[in-house]
């Protein structure tokens, strides 16, 4: 791979989605959830995460959310659209994405 394509890898993945369901997702299914550059597609999803995890991929589901209708002050605005992927590991596989269990 060049280098530029490991440098655009590593601008893929932007955080993780932290919520209720994605940690039921990563404890019951073996999926993670991460919030993703709007212009990235399902293959670059895929190799970022192999890439900057070492774990190997069995699917990427996309999901576009648009930005949401907010005031701010007086002035009506928008929230910015974004795009999270949800990625599912091959059996055994897993991601530790650094949080503290708490308990």
């Amino acid at each position: 791979m060049s280098t530029t394509g490991k440098e655009r890898l590593t601008t893929i993945l932007l955080a993780p989605h932290v919520s209720e369901k994605s940690a039921r997702l990563a404890g019951a299914g073996n999926q993670y959830v991460f919030r993703v550059r709007t212009d990235a597609t399902r293959p670059e999803i895929r190799a970022a995460v192999q890439y900057l995890f070492e774990v190997k991929v069995d699917s990427v589901r996309v999901v576009n959310l648009p930005g949401k209708a907010k005031r701010f002050g007086r002035t009506p605005g928008q929230r910015q659209a974004w795009k999270k992927a949800y990625v599912r590991l091959a059996a055994g596989q897993t991601i530790e994405l650094g949080g503290a269990e708490r308990a």
